[in-house]
């Protein structure tokens, strides 16, 4: 199953950030969408935020999550 939501640990991987870095920047994407302080950030909107694409951001992340 295809993973939704993004972590602060996940995003740290993806930007190549540090977690603290991460957390902020789900904060602030938390803020640009209007939602709640601990609301889930979507892979939609992290990518919508960040610029990148959406399928590669659901492939590594879903990569990470694979059984070899």
């Amino acid at each position: 199953m295809p993973q939704v939501c993004i972590c602060p640990k996940e995003a740290a991987q993806l930007t190549g950030t540090k977690y603290s870095t991460a957390k902020a920047l789900l904060q602030r994407i938390r803020a640009e969408f209007g939602k709640p302080p601990r609301a889930y950030v979507s892979v939609r909107e992290f990518c919508h935020y960040t610029h990148l694409s959406e399928e590669e951001v659901s492939k590594a992340l879903n990569k990470s999550y694979s059984i070899a």
